[in-house]
């Protein structure tokens, strides 16, 4: 399917939705093994924690094929060119062997040099690194999952991806339970048995997967297919997929370094922090689930050549997001003594929390013009300019300023929000005036241009 003039395009609700409860299924997921690790020992929830946190880190190296694909595939069908979008359809999955195959060595013969790296504590060692080892396999199921589902949902197959994940995820605790505490002749493993059932889960998606795009997309995978790396079909991806990882990765080694400034003002400040951060994880994900639409239909706008009408998508999908973003986090910090309430007891916790939570607020509308604007951005083919300025921006003013606003001018956690919240806003604003004034659009002909080589590009701007 492809958004051509003769095909009715869908509403962006339309994809978002699944794309909302699977983004809001894996919030989940994480917290429910937190509770489950939890059960087992505080010690096991603390190497439940780390190992999770440097197995989520790896895991942005799938971003390299996916977010290429996506966009990509979409261009291609917006031009009705289904025979390439399949042919980088089936590149996606031999790259994404390699690229899950170096991940899983890394989990599995660098885990306690990783582990080493983020100051582990000693009683805590012991545990974590069998279990971040445990999950190298599944990493590697991961990165085919991650490229399958990004080509599912190139083909608004959106519905069809969520179905896949509830299989998964509901699969994985069925079996993490008996597996992490034992039942009947099943020996009790405890995080390693978490690791075999999220292993067996999501061998169970790929399959899903292989018989989801025989099914719907006519897609069949050949042995070749499993580790050829054609090289006309790789450079498209990753022209799009590296600075999009490059991105992510930027952003997570400026989030660690502001972490460490939180880590500095004690224990209780870290346990508010963390409480903070589990509440505000499902208030992102409705910003998160728009921008991925966003980008699905601004990749068949492109590939159309529908440049007007992806310029008028954005700009109501942000003024929706921003409602949306700004409802649900006010609501949420509102709730916050009582949401706050259920992971402690302490007042001093509550009353930071809280405050953490309206500034959250700020953060949340500047996320906004992120997600939904340099996805687009993506989409079109503009991937260089938001790494580059985002990057600056990360590095200066989320790292630099949480380290002068908490530390040295003495604001404490609240000064790590309110960088948090300027990083935002700086970023969003800029990626918002270069979408503004259609700096992308060169970028949309250009893709265009590699699309359909025998149309003359058409210079000019854009009416909105």
């Amino acid at each position: 399917m492809s958004l051509s003039a003769s095909t009715p395009r869908p509403h962006i609700f339309t994809l978002a939705w699944p794309l909302l409860v699977e983004l809001v299924l894996a919030v989940a997921i994480g917290i429910a093994g937190t509770w489950l690790a939890s059960h087992l020992s505080d010690t096991a929830g603390a190497a439940f924690a780390i190992a999770h946190n440097i197995s989520v880190t790896l895991f942005l190296l799938f971003r390299i094929v996916g977010s290429g694909v996506g966009v990509v595939i979409t261009q291609g069908l917006g031009a009705g060119q289904r025979e390439r979008a399949d042919r980088v359809a089936l590149a996606s999955v031999g790259a994404s062997t390699w690229i899950g195959a170096v991940t899983a060595l890394v989990a599995l013969f660098g885990a306690g040099l990783l582990l080493k790296l983020l100051q582990t504590p000693a009683d805590v060692f012991p545990l974590a690194v069998p279990f971040l080892m445990a999950l190298a396999p599944a990493l590697l199921f991961d990165a085919w999952n991650a490229s399958m589902a990004a080509v599912m949902r190139a083909h608004l197959r959106t519905r069809d991806t969520l179905l896949v994940l509830v299989a998964m995820h509901a699969s994985h605790l069925l079996l993490a339970v008996p597996l992490m505490h034992g039942w009947g002749p099943v020996p009790a493993l405890g995080l390693p048995g978490f690791a075999l059932a999220l292993t067996l889960s999501r061998a169970l998606g790929l399959v899903l997967h292989l018989v989801l795009w025989r099914r719907h997309l006519g897609i069949v995978t050949h042995g070749p297919d499993w580790w050829r790396l054609p090289r006309a079909e790789l450079a498209e991806v990753l022209h799009i997929g590296i600075p999009a990882a490059a991105e992510n990765i930027a952003w997570r080694l400026s989030f660690m370094v502001a972490m460490a400034a939180a880590g500095t003002l004690g224990a209780a400040a870290l346990a508010t922090h963390a409480y903070v951060q589990q509440i505000g994880s499902m208030v992102i994900v409705f910003s998160l689930a728009t921008a991925f639409a966003v980008e699905i239909m601004v990749g068949h706008m492109v590939g159309a050549g529908e440049l007007g009408e992806a310029h008028r998508l954005v700009r109501s999908a942000l003024g929706r997001g921003l409602v949306i973003s700004g409802v649900v986090s006010a609501a949420v910090a509102l709730a916050g003594p009582w949401l706050l309430g259920a992971f402690t007891n302490d007042p001093a916790i509550i009353a930071e929390g809280s405050k953490l939570l309206w500034i959250g607020v700020l953060v949340e509308l500047g996320r906004t013009f992120n997600l939904v604007v340099i996805n687009a951005l993506r989409a079109t083919g503009d991937v260089r300019f938001p790494v580059v300025a985002g990057a600056a921006s990360m590095a200066l003013v989320l790292a630099g300023g949480s380290w002068a606003l908490g530390i040295h001018f003495g604001f404490g956690l609240a000064g790590l929000y309110i960088a948090f919240a300027a990083d935002e806003w700086i970023r969003g604003l800029i990626m918002w005036r270069r979408w503004a004034v259609q700096a992308w659009v060169p970028h949309a002909r250009a893709a265009r241009r590699k699309l359909r080589p025998i149309e003359a590009a058409r210079g000019g701007r854009v009416r909105s």
